[in-house]
C-alpha cells in the first residue's frame, strides 16, 4: 500500500496507526506478532472504514466467507483509508483477500508516518560496523504512554471502552501479542479473558442494534480467523 498524499500531522491517528504503536518494540520499533502481522493492520484498516460507515460485510458463501463491500461516498480523511476504500468500492473481496491486499506493505509506511509525527525516531546504524541497519525507537512523547494506560485500564480495572478502543484491544488480542504488551497491561488470566470478549466484538452495550459497529465486529472477528488460521496451517 503506497501513501502518496501525506495526512494532515496534526490530525487524530488511524486506529491502524495506534496498533502499530503497541505492537512496536520501543527499543527498535520491531513489531510483534510478525508472522501474521499483515492480517493485523488490514483487519484495522477494514475496522476503521467500518466505523466511519463506509464498508459493510455479507456472508455470501461458506466457501467465500465474509465479503466486504463499499457504501458511502464522499472522500476519506486520510489517503491511507482512500486507497483500501477505493479497492474495495472497485470489487467488493473477501475479508481474507483484502487483509493481505491492504496489509502486505504497509508497516514500513506506518513507520515512515509515526516518525513524521514525532512518535517514533529513526536511527541509521551498522550491525557489527558492516550491515547497514535502522531502528525505529519510541520517542518521549506522551501519546503512546497514554494510550496504553487507556487499554491497561480498560482491561485491568474493568474501565468502560469506547467503540475505537474496544476495536483496537481486539485486534491486539487477535494477533497473539497481548501478552507482549509492554509496560502495561500486566498479563494475567483476567487480561486474557477480558481481550477473547474485545476480540469476538463483545464491546459493550454502544453497540447493541448499531449496524457500523456490527460490521466493525464483523471485520475485527474475521481478521482474528485469519491470524489464527495463519499461525495454525502446516508450513510447506
Amino acid at each position: 500500500m503506497t501513501d502518496e498524499h501525506p495526512p494532515d500531522p496534526d490530525g487524530p491517528l488511524l486506529l491502524v496507526e495506534d496498533l502499530a504503536l503497541l505492537l512496536a518494540d520501543d527499543s527498535t520499533g520491531t513489531p510483534a506478532g510478525a508472522s501474521t502481522l499483515h492480517c493485523s493492520l488490514g483487519a484495522a484498516v477494514l475496522v476503521e472504514l467500518a466505523l466511519l460507515g463506509r464498508v459493510e460485510t455479507r456472508q455470501k458463501s461458506w466457501l467465500s466467507g465474509v465479503v466486504v463491500h463499499a457504501t458511502g461516498d464522499g472522500p476519506l480523511p486520510d489517503p491511507l483509508l482512500q486507497e483500501a476504500y477505493d479497492a474495495i468500492a472497485a470489487e467488493p473481496q473477501p475479508v481474507t483477500s483484502l487483509l493481505m491486499t491492504i496489509g502486505a506493505d504497509l508497516w514500513t509506511t506506518l513507520l515512515h508516518r509515526l516518525a513524521d509525527r514525532g512518535l517514533v525516531s529513526q536511527e541509521k546504524g551498522r550491525f557489527l560496523g558492516i550491515i547497514p541497519t535502522t531502528t525505529y525507537p519510541a520517542t518521549d512523547d506522551p501519546y503512546e504512554p497514554a494510550l496504553r494506560k487507556r487499554v491497561a485500564d480498560i482491561l485491568e480495572l474493568g474501565h468502560e471502552a469506547d467503540a475505537r478502543t474496544a476495536a483496537l484491544i481486539g485486534l491486539v488480542s487477535a494477533s497473539g501479542t497481548l501478552p507482549s504488551l509492554h509496560p502495561q497491561p500486566r498479563w494475567s488470566g483476567t487480561i486474557h479473558s477480558r481481550g477473547k470478549e474485545f476480540e469476538k466484538g463483545e464491546w459493550g452495550a454502544e453497540a447493541l442494534g448499531t449496524a457500523v459497529l456490527q460490521t466493525a465486529a464483523a471485520v475485527a472477528a474475521a481478521g482474528a480467523a485469519a491470524v489464527i488460521a495463519g499461525t495454525t496451517s502446516p508450513r510447506p
